[in-house]
């Protein structure tokens, strides 16, 4: 039997949603003889949620061949150099950063000097430690310029998007259509199993049967397939990570839009904003043990200086962890369905394509077997776990005193070993990135995003304790590294008017 002979005739994804129809059209891009069938529920609402990316979603355009031009308007997006954030810590000259995307210059150009300045101030030097001072993305931001640079800029520049989430939806659908997926709409009342326990069809609230060689589950968090007929193995990152809901509300857009997004720590939990060119998405994530869902709506709309707004707002809840095995049997989770991650880092697309680019990959290297699906899960599960450790550092290195939720957070012993042993390099000093690469810690983040995490939060041995104190005579002249990013910036336009705005 030839492997063309063992590719799946018809691929049938439970649930649309943005996971959904991703998966629909990637499948579509690459398996044009394959019968692509998606199934979703005409009952479940558009929440439509203003949501942020990572780079991630320009590959995942790029790959299907749709130009922002296209589909940046149809779902009010915006343009994301990274994210700033604020009272994060309460150290003086620490309260507030901004984590940038990758852009070549700085690798090439400024990312040694925060290297050698963090290894100083490691060592009890007074050096300038702070990341605002180091990256292209940080100068155009505070410029409000956009991350496209004139045909004649020689460097790469990464970038995500700002975007209305059920819009996005709606208009990969299209896409997918236009495609030639097939769009079906029912609600699943029975999932039935073949002879060898894989999945066999679906039955529907019509008692209609849905049949398929292989399934995509993004069933959301109720992970009909994976977890329900699989009965998949799902662990919690309840310990690591404690938010578990949010409170969301829009707010007008400025006539100024940032191309980033903010995250601002609260009583319990922290606040996003996300522009879009037609509004502000808002939220409060948090948790629930801490502050009631009504507390958490009274702060944020006291955040917002909307005390006085009759605008509603919405509460959602989350559940936080990941699957064991993504792949199972003849069955994929793609999104809610597969875990979760809150959205501090915007990552929860780029996990999306992630596995389902993947996903692709393994399946045809392995003539449409199973064969690498042991190799695809560790692979996916290093990602989720990566990420979370990422976040967790963010909570677990804050520099806030005045609640029992940051204080409970500092002291939280479940820790991965990763993230102490990130954690311990950073405090020994030396060469961080050349530890991290050497002890094979260097996953979902580079080195220069977990320094910029640590240096922003001012994670720094006290001066006045140290032996030198003195200040550090650095071989990179800060002017000049300013004036090169300055120059470099030359080259952007204003967000508004990349934006059509």
């Amino acid at each position: 039997m030839t492997s063309e002979t063992k590719k799946p005739k018809k691929i049938l994804i439970v649930g649309g949603g943005t996971a959904g129809w991703m998966a629909a059209n990637l499948l579509a891009t690459h398996w044009h003889d394959v019968e692509i069938c998606l199934l979703e529920s005409s009952d479940i609402g558009i929440i439509g949620v203003g949501e942020g990316s990572t780079p991630h979603l320009k590959f995942f355009f790029d790959e299907v061949g749709i130009a922002e031009s296209e589909w940046m308007p149809r779902c009010n997006a915006t343009y994301k150099n990274g994210i700033s954030f604020f009272d994060w810590s309460s150290l003086p000259g620490f309260k507030s950063y901004f984590h940038p995307f990758p852009a070549q210059t700085d690798d090439i150009f400024t990312v040694p000097a925060f290297f050698s300045n963090i290894s100083a101030r490691m060592q009890g030097y007074s050096a300038n430690v702070h990341p605002d001072h180091y990256f292209l993305e940080t100068y155009i931001t505070q410029q409000n310029l956009g991350p496209i640079p004139t045909e004649n800029f020689p460097f790469g520049v990464a970038y995500g998007y700002h975007f209305d989430s059920g819009l996005l939806g709606q208009y990969l659908a299209e896409k997918a259509v236009s495609s030639g997926v097939k769009r079906v709409f029912g609600t699943v009342t029975e999932v039935l199993m073949n002879q060898n326990g894989e999945l066999a069809s679906v039955r529907l609230d019509d008692d209609s049967l849905l049949a398929a060689d292989f399934f995509i589950d993004c069933s959301g968090f109720k992970s009909l397939l994976l977890q329900g007929a699989l009965k998949a193995t799902y662990t919690s990152f309840k310990e690591n990570l404690f938010n578990n809901a949010a409170v969301v509300i829009p707010t007008p857009m400025s006539a100024i839009i940032p191309p980033e997004t903010k995250a601002t720590a609260l009583s319990n939990g922290w606040a996003w904003k996300i522009p879009l060119t037609n509004r502000y998405g808002n939220g409060y994530v948090y948790s629930a043990d801490y502050i009631t869902p009504e507390q958490a709506e009274m702060e944020l709309r006291q955040h917002l200086g909307m005390l006085d707004s009759d605008v509603t707002a919405r509460h959602l809840q989350m559940t936080v962890g990941r699957v064991e095995k993504h792949w199972e049997k003849n069955c994929v989770a793609v999104g809610l369905s597969q875990g979760f991650i809150e959205p501090l880092e915007a990552t929860a697309l780029a996990l999306s394509f992630n596995t389902i680019s993947g996903f692709i990959k393994a399946y045809e290297k392995g003539a449409y077997t199973n064969q690498f699906e042991d190799a695809f899960n560790k692979e996916i599960n290093a990602r989720f776990d990566g990420v979370r450790d990422y976040i967790v550092c963010h909570y677990k290195v804050n520099q806030r005193k005045d609640t029992d939720y940051w204080k409970d957070n500092a002291a939280n012993p479940h820790v991965s070993e990763t993230l102490n042993q990130i954690l311990r390099f950073w405090q020994r000093g030396g060469d961080f990135s050349k530890n991290m690469y050497m002890n094979n810690l260097v996953g979902s983040y580079q080195p220069k995003s977990w320094a910029c995490l640590l240096a922003g939060y001012g994670v720094f041995p006290p001066i006045e304790s140290t032996a030198i104190n003195t200040q550090y005579k650095s071989s990179h002249d800060m002017n000049q590294l300013a004036d090169f990013i300055r120059r470099c910036g030359l080259n952007f336009k204003s967000h508004n008017e990349l934006l059509g705005q």
